[in-house]
C-alpha cells in the first residue's frame, strides 16, 4: 500500500511548482494529483476488504452488492493520457522532476511516478516496466482505467484468499469510489453537470472521521441498506 513518505515527496514537488506548471499538469492529466490527498483510513480499508466476494467479484454488504466499475473509475480520475517510455529509479525521481529543463517532461515524469507508486505500487525499487509498457500504448483515445480496475479486482481476490494478504493496487482510488456512494442531501448540484466538475476533488474536500475502529466499520457495513447507498 502507498506510504506517507512517498506522499511527502510528491507534495514537496507539487509545492515547488508555479501555477503555470500546475495548470499544464491539469490540462494533460486532469484529476490525478488529487489522489495524493485521499487519506487511507486503515480501519475502514481492512473492514471493507473483508466484504469482498471473490466468487462474484463484488462487495457484499448484507443484502447489498456493490462493485467498482470502469465507468465509475473513469469518472473519478478523468485521466487518459501518458507519454513515457523508460523506467526511473525512485531515488532519482525527485531530482529528475525538479531539474529537467523540459517543463512538459517534468510533468510527464511526475504523472508516471504517481501512477506507478500510487496506482500500481508493485515495484519496490524502480518504476515498474509493466507500467511504462502500458503507457506506451496510451494516447488520447485510450484509457488506463481498465488495467487499474483489473488490478484492483486481482489484488482484492488475493487478499481474501490469503486472509492477511497485502493490497497492492490503488487504495486511495478504491476508498474514493467507496465514499462516492455515500453522498448526503446536498450531493446533487449544478456543478455535477459542469465539464469542470471534479468528483475526486469534492471527495477529498469532504471532512471525514478517522477515529472509527475496524470492528465498528464491520458492524456498519454489515448492516448497510439499499437506501444508504447512492
Amino acid at each position: 500500500m502507498y506510504s506517507p513518505e512517498l506522499n511527502s515527496i510528491f507534495e514537496e514537488i507539487w509545492d515547488q511548482w508555479n501555477d503555470e506548471v500546475r495548470q499544464l499538469f491539469y490540462n494533460n492529466y486532469e484529476d490525478l494529483p488529487y489522489l495524493l490527498d485521499v487519506k487511507v483510513d486503515k480501519h475502514l480499508f481492512r473492514a471493507l476488504a473483508q466484504f469482498w466476494n471473490p466468487a462474484y467479484n463484488c462487495f457484499t454488504f448484507g443484502k447489498v452488492d456493490l462493485v467498482p466499475t470502469i465507468e465509475e473509475y473513469m469518472a473519478l480520475l478523468r485521466c487518459s493520457k501518458f507519454q513515457e517510455d523508460r523506467a526511473y529509479s525512485r531515488d532519482s525521481l525527485k531530482d529528475l522532476i525538479l531539474a529537467h529543463p523540459d517543463v512538459r517532461k517534468r510533468v510527464d515524469v511526475f504523472a508516471l511516478s504517481i501512477y506507478n507508486l500510487v496506482v500500481f505500487p508493485k515495484a519496490l525499487g524502480h518504476v515498474d516496466k509493466a507500467v511504462t509498457d502500458l503507457f506506451d500504448q496510451l494516447d488520447k483515445r485510450v484509457t488506463p482505467v481498465p488495467a487499474i480496475s483489473a488490478e484492483t479486482f486481482r489484488s482484492l481476490n488475493a487478499c481474501r484468499k490469503a486472509g492477511e494478504g497485502r493490497f497492492i493496487s490503488c487504495a486511495q482510488l478504491l476508498l474514493a469510489w467507496f465514499h462516492s456512494h455515500f453522498w448526503k442531501v446536498d450531493r446533487v448540484s449544478y456543478r455535477v453537470f459542469s465539464e469542470n466538475y471534479s468528483p475526486l476533488k469534492e471527495i477529498v474536500a469532504t471532512p471525514r472521521r478517522d477515529d472509527i475502529l475496524e470492528e465498528k466499520w464491520m458492524a456498519i457495513l454489515q448492516n448497510l441498506q439499499e437506501e444508504d447507498i447512492e
